[in-house]
């Protein structure tokens, strides 16, 4: 017989698309349609029944943008229709198919209950099994106008905000009405669906295919055109055959989890975040009941909790699924956290307030760290997760790399620490997948560890706006559970894939240090004004629960639930559309909204501590380090130096110092010098000299200048907040030209210069400041920044021979190359750092310590004098367009510094002191010198100090070694020690596989701790 292929598969396409799928619903009846548009913010159902509503029609234009509009349908189900499935259809007038970044809806009962969300790939709502006939029907739907804030692609957009959207209807409302659910009709769609897949993913050499394709002509001519409904059961009986051939023992195993990756704030606000919670989770119960198979996994604790609050139906419904096994709660975080910029501390907070929740509320305790949609992981994360008593970690977004294929789908991440977790990256590319065939057989071609490993992992189900999994997925997945020629689909928890994963695969490759996503790179940096609430908050938390501490230790109440909420509040803002900048307008100006709150809050929390303590007329030290400082007053102006414990408290007792500045004006521009440092500011205000007068070097290179402003065009090929691209570096203008140069201030203990600069229509001050005793140079940058598409550099070049830098992350440091031998080192033009970084030779380095700056380029040249070279850049700024055309306008705040012949100890330190200014009493006393916990190793930090979570007064101290060296260290307490034990992050007895300090005593009052190298240690002291 001749071949007929492209006709018949032409043929199955067009029967498929024009008479199969709308032959699904046979018969259909209008419903009457009344509507009632809230005047502002969403509300209740209670408030919305009891409105009043006006008469609407298909066809009538609804819903300005973020406005929210309340249906209520009525109708009956027609006397013919009984013993008929009938099922609502319900359309406000969707614009094109993909859900979740567009117009939604939740139906609820007449009583206002939730029964089910409403988006363009899932429109209908059961209303009866088998109908009597006559039933009245009477539902209200709550929409919203959500608008599509990317229909135009990355242009700006001025729907990202209630403030700037038009005020026209964006929707034309489609349908409300009853229809007959032919269930033959429904699976012989999928019968040809999945199989028309499969023959099109199988070789033309196969027999497999052919055999596929004659079945599937064959249905179709029994099939009558006229009478889809009636012929369907016999076209299926043509499709049997082929349909029950089991798959080949060697296929892959998929194994299959229903999901719904809810962005807590992407392209909308947080509170429609909330909603979408509702709607989805209303649509995963729904299918659970429709389907005993069906699992759903769902992360994010704060997703929990708003149902908690404001669904209390659904609240119950999701842990009814739990106790079914149908409910699989992963994630162990309290939301889906950037994974680079949170500190220590609040990647820590993000597990443990996330496990404590979903403990506290379920009773389970989640294995593994999900996390499918941040831009990058951190070299901290393997020991961070193991510590809580984690086992595995779930990404895929290194699959968007753009230069290196990452190497492996399944393998072992090994942390800076050398902890070591079981990772998987699910090869099919998406946490949306729909399990359609093409999706399927991509899993298996790009799966990197054939002949190793025979299974992976499939998160499936409408996410980033949510919606969840769907029937049509189901229905996919009952037919390749098991089919010859597709990979095998089962359901599958995730507990379970992993545990049979490592089991299959226990010598899997190492991957040592960070998962540096090659894309994303301007979440370093956007929104920077975010970037300073989220450094300036964690800092904040750690003073109040350090004096907090110490005034519960002499007799006061600890603020537990306070500090629990801000800690929440700060979590909620690190999601990862959140805190890398990369939402629309109207989330980014709750957030500052939000830090400001926070901030105020923290700052009295802070305040009544000390008080609480009784230490609110001392100078108070914040930073683990014993430290020689200036201290200003409240309008900034030098009071003198202090010597201060660290974790302690002193007098406001001035020392003169040893080391005064003294400062020159010329010319030919300012010299500082107070005989440790000497800095030279020629007349254009640039940094032309920095001599380290204590080891007679020379920092700036012969013809460069330091501390210079560089202006970069900043217009990435997409993904505009969101990225940087390498051809940024094509264009640069030096901005060096100078309004003014000042000595602002000229004393022994600071000289302080200003040097103003206009440039297109921004404005900025840069400040130059040497203080008494103080071996570093301050630099401080107040910026109106009023550019766009433009992206703000700050340089210091050094004559330092630096093959790699150091930077820190949380708990630690990472080490990388400064040159670009190969793609991969290439690929990292722009990395990450928290509070400092280090560039070094044999037996010198330069540190670079910062107050809220993330984004840095790092890299090696040969100057002038024929000397490497090594340029530290911090980004300070960007001003993208989308999806905020607003990004980063106003005013902005840098501080930075550089430590002339730091060691990695050094410049710790200054990342603390940077960071956690010393407070300086309004009304000082006389108090004695006194440290509440000290360490007798510089290396050996101490991050966090809090009480216990369980209330019994123990003191928790959490402790890190930092510069990757074994350690031995002698902790001075300042309070009568009765016992300590090392705990988990949870704070509970380390389990006997998980990894301990060398050694752990006590004595008196002193405790004895050795470290591995950046070691995480978690102390629980019984005071005595």
């Amino acid at each position: 017989m001749h071949q007929n292929q492209k006709l018949v598969e032409g043929r199955i396409l067009r029967v498929l698309a024009e008479r199969i799928a709308p032959a699904i619903y046979s018969s259909r009846v209008p419903l009457d349609i009344r509507a009632w548009e809230v005047p502002d913010e969403p509300v209740s159902a209670t408030e919305a029944i009891a409105a009043t509503y006006e008469p609407f029609a298909p066809g009538d234009r609804w819903g300005r943008a973020w406005s929210t509009w309340w249906f209520e349908v009525r109708g009956r189900v027609p006397a013919e229709w009984a013993g008929r499935t009938v099922e609502l259809l319900f359309d406000p007038g969707f614009q094109g198919d993909w859900p979740g970044n567009q117009a939604e809806a939740l139906v609820h009962t007449s009583e206002g209950v939730p029964v089910k969300g409403i988006h363009p790939r899932n429109g209908y709502v059961r209303v009866t099994e088998a109908a009597v006939g006559n039933e009245h029907v009477h539902f209200y739907v709550e929409a919203a106008a959500n608008p599509d804030i990317l229909k135009d692609g990355f242009r700006p957009t001025a729907l990202g905000t209630k403030r700037t959207a038009p005020v026209a209807p964006i929707y034309t409302f489609r349908t409300a009405e009853l229809a007959v659910f032919e269930h033959e009709v429904w699976a012989l769609h999928f019968d040809v669906e999945v199989l028309f897949q499969l023959l099109k993913a199988i070789p033309d050499t196969e027999p497999r295919r052919h055999e596929v394709l004659r079945a599937l002509e064959r249905a179709l001519d029994v099939l009558q055109l006229d009478d889809i409904a009636g012929t369907a059961a016999r076209a299926r009986g043509e499709l049997a055959d082929v349909l029950a051939r089991p798959a080949h023992a060697s296929a892959h195993r998929l194994s299959a989890i229903g999901h719904a990756h809810i962005d807590t704030a992407w392209l909308w606000p947080i509170r429609e975040t909330r909603r979408k919670t509702a709607r989805t989770f209303s649509n995963v119960l729904t299918l659970a009941e429709q389907y005993p198979e069906f699992r759903f996994a769902a992360s994010s604790a704060q997703q929990y909790a708003w149902v908690k609050e404001r669904y209390p139906s659904l609240w119950d419904g999701i842990k009814a699924a739990i106790s079914r096994g149908q409910w699989i709660v992963v994630g162990s975080q309290w939301v889906e956290a950037d994974g680079n910029l949170p500190g220590g501390e609040a990647m820590t907070r993000q597990i443990t307030q996330g496990l404590r929740f979903f403990r506290d509320e379920f009773g389970v305790q989640t294995r593994g760290i999900w996390l499918p949609d941040s831009f990058g992981y951190t070299a901290a994360f393997p020991q961070i997760a193991r510590l809580a008593g984690l086992d595995w970690f779930l990404t895929q977004k290194l699959s968007w790399n753009q230069t290196n294929p990452f190497p492996h789908h399944t393998f072992w991440w090994e942390g800076i620490d050398g902890t070591r977790i079981f990772t998987h990256f699910p090869p099919i590319d998406t946490y949306n997948a729909t399990l359609e065939g093409a999706e399927l057989h991509h899993a298996v071609r790009r799966f990197r560890d054939k002949g190793h490993a025979t299974m992976s992992l499939v998160p499936f189900g409408y996410g980033d706006g949510g919606g969840g999994p769907t029937r049509e997925m189901m229905e996919r997945q009952r037919r390749v559970q098991s089919l010859e020629g597709s990979p095998r689909v089962e359901i599958e928890h995730p507990d379970d894939f992993f545990a049979r994963a490592e089991a299959e695969y226990p010598e899997a490759p190492v991957w040592v240090g960070e998962l540096y996503l090659e894309l994303h790179r301007g979440t370093f940096t956007s929104h920077a004004r975010e970037k300073r609430g989220n450094r300036e908050a964690e800092h904040r938390l750690r003073e109040a629960e350090l004096w907090w501490s110490v005034a519960a230790l002499r007799g006061a109440e600890y603020p537990y639930e306070r500090l629990d909420r801000l800690w929440q509040s700060v979590l909620l803002q690190q999601f990862h559309d959140i805190l890398p900048g990369s939402s629309i307008q109207w989330v980014h100006e709750e957030n500052e909204a939000d830090y400001a709150r926070v901030l105020g809050e923290l700052e009295e929390l802070i305040v009544g501590g000390l008080d609480a303590a009784g230490l609110s007329g001392a100078v108070a030290n914040s930073a683990d380090h014993a430290r020689r400082s200036l201290v200003v007053d409240s309008a900034n102006v030098p009071l003198g130096i202090v010597d201060t414990p660290g974790l302690g408290i002193s007098s406001l007792t001035i020392v003169a110092p040893r080391y005064p500045v003294a400062a020159v004006q010329d010319a030919e521009g300012v010299l500082i010098d107070n005989g440790l440092v000497r800095v030279r500011i020629d007349a254009r205000g640039h940094v032309t000299s920095i001599v380290d007068v204590v080891n007679g070097r020379e920092l700036v290179p012969a013809g460069r200048v330091a501390n210079l402003l560089q202006l970069h065009e900043d217009l990435p090929n997409a993904w505009d907040a969101w990225d940087i691209d390498a051809h940024y570096r094509h264009t640069v203008r030096n901005l060096d030209a100078s309004d003014r140069i000042e000595v602002v201030q000229d004393g022994v203990l600071r000289a302080r210069v200003k040097v103003t600069r206009t440039f297109g229509t921004s404005r900025v001050e840069q400040t130059i400041a040497v203080h008494a005793d103080d071996v570093r140079v301050h630099l401080g940058v107040e910026l109106d920044w009023n550019e766009r598409e433009k992206l703000l550099k700050a340089s210091l070049p050094f004559v330092v021979h630096a093959q790699h830098h150091s930077a820190e992350i949380q708990y630690g440091h990472v080490r990388r190359p400064t040159h670009t031998n190969t793609s991969w080192d290439d690929a990292r033009f722009e990395v990450m750092a928290h509070r400092w970084v280090h560039v070094g030779e044999p037996g010198y380095g330069i540190g670079v310590s910062n107050a809220a700056t993330y984004g840095h380029d790092i890299t090696r040249g040969v100057g002038m004098s024929g000397e490497v070279e090594t340029e530290v850049r911090l980004t300070l700024v960007r001003a993208a367009n989308s999806p905020d055309p607003q990004q980063d306008a106003g005013h902005h705040s840098f501080a930075y510094a550089v430590h002339p012949g730091a060691s990695i100890a050094d410049v710790v330190s200054s990342g603390y002191e940077q960071n956690l200014p010393l407070r300086v009493p309004a009304s000082p006393a006389a108090v004695q010198d006194w440290s509440f916990l000290s360490s007798s190793e510089s290396g050996v930090r101490i991050e966090a100090i809090k009480l216990a979570d369980d209330r019994s007064g123990d003191v928790v101290v959490r402790v890190y070694e930092a510069l990757g060296h074994r350690a031995q260290t002698t902790f001075t307490a300042g309070f009568p020690i009765g016992a300590v034990r090392e705990v988990d992050l949870l704070e509970n007895a380390l389990t006997s596989n998980a990894p301990r300090s060398r050694y752990l005593a006590v004595d008196g009052g002193t405790i004895e701790l050795g470290l591995r190298p950046f070691q995480v240690v978690t102390l629980r002291i019984t005071p005595g």
